[in-house]
């Protein structure tokens, strides 16, 4: 559904523009999107690179799959059109995020290509990274910590990626973390070094220049 079915609703803008909050958070707003196999590393490595930007003062958060499916999408299976609708859901969010200058750091597994696809279409050009987690199916299904693989092997999880429902590499991603060569903590550090390499965070005296001169702006309206 590309318009809101309801139909007598208005947009309303905000007086603090997206540049004035990236400045006072001291760096910009992204969607940092993993996506790969159950087991990959996803989950893990958002959480590190979570931690890493906090330690240097930057505003981050997880979005993760499980999680999200507890709260916001609770209502939503693992059919097609429920995976679609998941990710539809979580990409909106993220967006919002990203917009608020928050660094989002999504971890799904989000198989299919279209829908990731039309989450990046929706953020301005460059708001969207995709990062492909890319490990192995078997190594994947080795480390199996929740002993998911096993139980979708003897049918006890129906529709599930990688076994009986299918996953779509990326094509073109932005950036690949091959967790089968590298440690979590290694992937992790690459992906701040992606962030600083392409100038999403800020170096630390500059900000803080920038900020106080927002903060007398925003008090002075």
């Amino acid at each position: 559904m590309d318009k809101p079915k309801s139909q007598h609703i208005t947009k309303h803008e905000t007086k603090v523009s997206r540049a004035e909050r990236e400045t006072l958070n001291g760096h910009k707003g992204v969607t940092v999107w993993l996506t790969g196999l159950s087991a990959s590393g996803k989950s893990t490595i958002a959480v590190l690179v979570d931690q890493l930007l906090a330690e240097r003062g930057a505003r981050s958060y997880v979005l993760d799959g499980d999680n999200i499916r507890h709260g916001l999408n609770r209502d939503l299976g693992f059919s097609p059109g429920d995976r679609a609708e998941n990710i539809r859901r979580i990409g909106e969010v993220a967006r919002l995020f990203t917009q608020a200058g928050i660094v989002n750091l999504t971890a799904f597994i989000s198989p299919y290509r279209e829908d990731r696809d039309r989450n990046r279409a929706i953020q301005d050009p460059g708001d969207f990274i995709e990062v492909f987690v890319d490990s192995p199916l078997e190594v994947c299904e080795r480390r199996d910590p929740r002993g998911l693989y096993r139980l979708a092997r003897e049918g006890k999880i129906p529709e599930f990626t990688g076994i009986s429902a299918p996953y779509e590499p990326p094509l073109h991603p932005d950036l690949v973390l091959n967790t089968d060569r590298e440690s979590e903590a290694e992937s992790a550090a690459t992906l701040v070094a992606y962030l600083e390499e392409r100038g999403y965070l800020w170096k630390a005296a500059a900000a803080g220049h920038k900020r106080a001169a927002v903060k007398k702006r925003v008090s002075e309206r």
